[in-house]
């Protein structure tokens, strides 16, 4: 019962939601860092307990991640949005133990390179706004393309790990009303958030009265080091899948 309390208070976000959201000397930087830290936690608790989690747990879990994929379609913040994504994704680390943790780390590494472009963003274009920026894919190609990996990677694209490891959690679970709940809505709600942001800042017409400046090369072999760590998941999850 204890172990279900910490789990559902790291998991659902409410160190974010009830302070770190309302803290105005609390950057957008540290909150993800901050939250990312507590699903860590999380998934660890999770690992060394091996805990069963109630019923009445995974309802709520599923209620705040519905509250964060409203959250995430309403922001245009890349730093809130990596958040928002991580606590809607929640749910899935409570499949089966093994494949779902694998999933959490999956999703930590894509959501870190996410946060690694809100950094570039800010530091390029004075905010991590992303809806000016757009057609980023023409003027930029490494910017829009590292984006472009992480997002087709959120939204549960093969052959990238997210889809994978997310398929293999599927599978490791006993299907239930509740689960079939759980996977449509992780699923749709993933495309429809990554799809969103790829549409107004990936594609499209270049804005003319924004200066766009690419990643550096110092910012390409962090994305690089992203890059080769996702296809290592891949490779990895389709072991697991054939296995």
């Amino acid at each position: 019962m204890l172990t279900n309390f910490i789990l559902l208070f790291l998991f659902s976000g409410v160190p974010y939601y009830l302070y770190l959201e309302k803290r105005k000397d609390f950057s957008y930087e540290k909150t993800f860092l901050a939250s990312a830290l507590l699903v860590l936690v999380g998934m660890a608790i999770l690992i060394l307990t091996q805990a069963e989690i109630s019923t009445i747990v995974i309802i709520v879990l599923l209620l705040t991640a519905l509250f964060s994929l409203y959250k995430a379609t309403k922001t245009t913040n890349l730093y809130k949005l990596s958040y928002y994504i991580m606590f809607f994704n929640i749910p899935v680390l409570l499949f089966g133990i093994k494949e779902s943790i694998y999933y959490g780390i999956s999703l930590l590494v894509s959501l870190f390179g996410l946060y690694l472009m809100a950094k570039y963003y800010e530091k390029n274009y004075g905010s991590a706004n992303y809806q000016p920026i757009t057609g980023i894919t023409l003027v930029t190609p490494f910017a829009g393309f590292f984006l472009t990996v992480y997002l087709t990677t959120l939204a549960l694209y093969p052959p990238f790990p997210n889809s994978i490891l997310f398929f293999n959690a599927i599978l490791s679970s006993t299907p239930n009303l509740l689960w079939y709940l759980i996977v449509g809505i992780i699923f749709f709600g993933n495309f429809l958030i990554a799809v969103k942001v790829m549409a107004k800042t990936v594609f499209g017409k270049p804005n003319t009265n924004v200066h766009y400046i690419d990643l550096t090369l110092r910012e390409r072999l962090s994305h690089y080091a992203i890059f080769i760590i996702l296809i290592t998941l891949s490779i990895l999850g389709f072991q697991e899948l054939l296995s």
